[in-house]
């Protein structure tokens, strides 16, 4: 059996009342993270070396039994050594470690017992542990459960991890240096306060999301105030779920404005919902990433995609008057086709105008200054035809 070894025993800081483990990165405490560490290394077990029981370590207990691990708390080297038979095999993860899951994985790839190390310069300063002259752990390893018992020979108040990466140099487990390139950036670091909880996490932010170019102005937007406003959000818990209930209260709103005959404020809510669905949308995909998380088969983005879609249907339907004898199907008929045009061309046109088709900010904007002028009915038939001449004029989109 595998089984990865956490420890949550060292304090954050002066004057804090949990382990540095508890702090929270991109809206999951450290120890959240090596969860999903363990679960991409193909751990079925876990045990937490810890003082006693606090309702974080019980969150985190819940965490791992809902995904399916083992769960076990060890107060001291006596009772780990107990827990872990000959047979079985450790992963080691030093306490406060913040890791990339893939560069873990591809670090201990292979069967033979490896402890990670890095070049002293700097990582002293970084909070890693000297190992010798020109080395310092990396924080991770992977050993035989054979090696606890000779934790029975060491006090019961040692430090465990320190203790079990002498015990693995002492008896020849070899060594492998963690790249420059895996400690670059936010990749590699080890958490000792909430400052630097709070620093990573903003880096963090920088690395996923705000590299490269956006397929829309609106996800530009979208992406800006999640640059800004991200850390605060996901260090406080909750960031998604925040967002989306302000999505909820700006349809709300987009809805009374439009039902008061405030067509153009409608579309504008309607637009600024959009924004947050997206932004929720990087937020939520950080979470998950986070605690080690798959994407749902339907994410809740997409569902509140199809919402915004609605009020902005319902508030062309107020801004375009009914005929004396038009059939009702008539008049539905002129916002369901944008609306299914603009579900339908992203999926079918590729090139890099995809993303302003989907941008429903750019749409809310558009028609706001229609609503403006008077001039809905006319717009929404004039974006139905250029949608369709997109589809047939644009490259086909590509599928892998």
């Amino acid at each position: 059996m595998r089984i990865a070894l956490l420890a949550m025993t060292e304090p954050a800081g002066a004057g804090q009342p949990f382990p540095r483990a508890f702090l929270r990165v991109a809206g999951a405490s450290v120890a959240q993270h090596q969860l999903g560490m363990a679960l991409a290394l193909e751990c079925q077990r876990v045990i937490c070396m810890a003082r006693g029981t606090s309702p974080e370590l019980i969150a985190l207990q819940h965490d791992a039994e809902h995904a399916g691990l083992q769960f076990t708390i060890a107060t001291g080297p006596g009772q780990l050594a107990g827990l872990v038979t000959a047979g079985d095999e450790l992963i080691v993860i030093s306490e406060g470690l913040f890791a990339d899951s893939a560069q873990a994985v591809a670090l201990l790839d292979g069967r033979a017992p490896v402890v990670l190390v890095q070049p002293v310069e700097g990582a002293l300063v970084a909070g890693f542990e000297r190992i010798d002259i020109n080395r310092a752990s990396a924080g991770l390893m992977r050993l035989p459960g054979q090696m606890l018992e000779r934790l029975h020979e060491l006090p019961a108040d040692c430090d465990v991890i320190s203790a079990l990466t002498r015990i693995a140099l002492q008896t020849g487990v070899a060594m492998r240096e963690v790249s420059a390139t895996a400690r670059a950036g936010s990749g590699w670091r080890m958490i000792r306060s909430e400052a630097e909880a709070y620093a990573l996490e903003d880096e963090w932010l920088r690395s996923r999301f705000g590299e490269g170019s956006c397929s829309s102005p609106g996800r530009a937007v979208a992406r800006f105030g999640v640059l800004s406003f991200g850390t605060s959000l996901l260090h406080a818990g909750n960031a998604s779920n925040a967002v989306s209930a302000a999505v909820l209260v700006c349809v709300a709103i987009a809805a009374g404005l439009g039902w008061f005959g405030l067509i153009w404020g409608g579309f504008a809510f309607a637009a600024i919902a959009w924004l947050l669905v997206e932004a929720s949308r990087l937020l939520r995909a950080a979470e998950r990433h986070a605690l080690g998380q798959p994407s749902p088969a339907i994410p809740r983005a997409d569902a509140m995609v199809w919402l915004v879609d609605t009020a902005f249907a319902a508030l062309i339907l107020l801004a375009t008057p009914r005929f004396p004898g038009e059939p009702v199907l008539a008049w539905l008929c002129v916002p369901a086709i944008l609306m299914m045009l603009l579900v339908l061309a992203p999926r079918i046109t590729g090139g890099p105008f995809t993303g302003w088709i989907a941008d429903r900010a750019l749409l809310g904007l558009i028609l706001a200054v229609a609503s403006g002028f008077g001039q809905v009915l006319l717009v929404v038939r004039l974006l139905s035809v250029g949608l369709v001449l997109a589809a047939l004029l644009l490259p086909p989109r590509r599928h892998s």
